[in-house]
């Protein structure tokens, strides 16, 4: 009887750290099951480059949701990217969605700025001002190839 007992509780231990492991993996995959508790918003970039879909979409450096897809607009040819923000979170008419990155070659993300006039954007709106992401890149050899031109009083 001793045996099954040490089998049970083994059996009861290996079962509640399956259990642990699929809740973390859940948390930090940011699945979600049950339906999510936020609401879509739409904005267009002219650029788009390294943001990917999972990206933090931040509120002063707070994270009020994530980029659900990216895709292209062919006949505005224009990143199109689908925010997933919290609920709990109110954006105005004059929000403007920022494509940041964090450190000097680190992700990107979206920076929002909540606005405060007009109208509260709803669930299908869209984010009609948007700034794209700086393209590093290009600047840096911009000035290495004598580009960028100094600007003279």
């Amino acid at each position: 009887m001793n045996k099954y007992a040490k089998e049970t509780s083994v059996g009861i231990f290996v079962f509640i750290g399956l259990i642990c492991v699929a809740y973390m993996t859940v948390q930090l995959g940011r699945m979600e099951f049950l339906g999510a508790d936020t609401y879509s918003l739409t904005a267009s970039f002219r650029s788009a480059a390294g943001l990917r879909p999972g990206a933090e979409v931040e509120i002063a450096g707070v994270a009020v949701g994530r980029v659900a897809d990216i895709s292209l607009d062919q006949k505005r040819v224009r990143a199109v990217a689908i925010l997933e923000i919290d609920n709990d979170i109110e954006l105005y008419e004059d929000a403007i969605a920022s494509i940041k990155t964090s450190g000097l070659i680190g992700d990107k993300y979206i920076s929002l700025d909540p606005g405060g006039f007009g109208a509260i954007l709803a669930d299908g709106d869209v984010i009609e001002l948007t700034e794209s992401a700086i393209d590093l890149e290009k600047l840096i050899s911009s000035y290495v190839f004598g580009a960028v031109e100094d600007e003279q009083p």
